[in-house]
């Protein structure tokens, strides 16, 4: 069965080339011109996967993004302007899972696609020792079902967000660099600086702490990355 992805973005010209070029490679696209109709149409069609331009009338992208965080864990990815590295970093921050610069290639945003929706579907096939379930004292993931849960309270993580956290919490103690994390999250294939895996830290430490004012066991080691402390 095909996988359904949603255009966001005020641009009619990028709208009709993208979906061309993504149901030239199989798959369903929705398009929306701005995050208003975007967010009504998502409420009644879920999606797999949503790519939405920053910058729009009524309602832009980064709103759009913090009222579908709020109701699901959607795979997004943003487009940004050129030079506007506070719009990526803040992007992050609130949830998407990858940004790609205008001008951009459509070939380059096929390929983010077909990896991020491999990491969707990697995930819940579970990749865990043991099978599905990873236990790490009062952590619990699920990867079959894409759950995450915390001192019995759930916490909703994005794709990226659920990858990270595993590929630390599977060896605790364990130092990953930002490479490894990379690799873990995005695939060898994908380059991404280090601010974009710290932002994706910064945004998990929040979630956990909203959860329990205490949480501290994802860990910084400065200059060589993050463990997970089982303590």
């Amino acid at each position: 069965m095909p996988h359904t992805i949603v255009l966001v973005d005020d641009d009619r010209n990028i709208l009709t080339s993208v979906s061309m070029a993504l149901e030239a490679e199989g798959f369903k696209v929705r398009t929306y011109a701005d995050g208003a109709e975007a967010l009504r149409g998502l409420a009644g069609q879920p999606a797999d996967l949503a790519v939405l331009d920053i910058k729009m009338p009524r309602m832009d992208g980064m709103e759009l993004l913090q009222r579908l965080r709020k109701q699901s864990a959607i795979p997004v990815i943003f487009l940004t302007s050129k030079d506007d590295e506070t719009d990526e970093l803040l992007g992050l921050r609130m949830g998407a899972d990858d940004y790609i610069k205008k001008p951009f290639s459509q070939k380059l945003l096929i390929e983010r696609i077909r990896t991020l929706i491999r990491r969707m579907e990697a995930n819940a096939g579970g990749e865990a020792p043991g099978g599905d379930l990873l236990v790490r004292g009062d952590l619990v993931l699920d990867s079959a079902r894409h759950v995450c849960a915390w001192k019995g309270e759930r916490v909703d993580l994005t794709v990226t967000e659920f990858l990270l956290l595993k590929a630390l919490a599977v060896r605790p103690g364990h130092v990953k660099n930002r490479d490894q994390l990379i690799d873990a999250a995005y695939g060898e294939s994908i380059y991404v600086d280090d601010r974009t895996i710290d932002s994706h830290i910064k945004r998990l430490r929040k979630k956990f702490r909203d959860v329990d004012e205490t949480f501290g066991q994802i860990e910084t080691l400065y200059g060589v990355g993050y463990r997970y402390s089982d303590a």
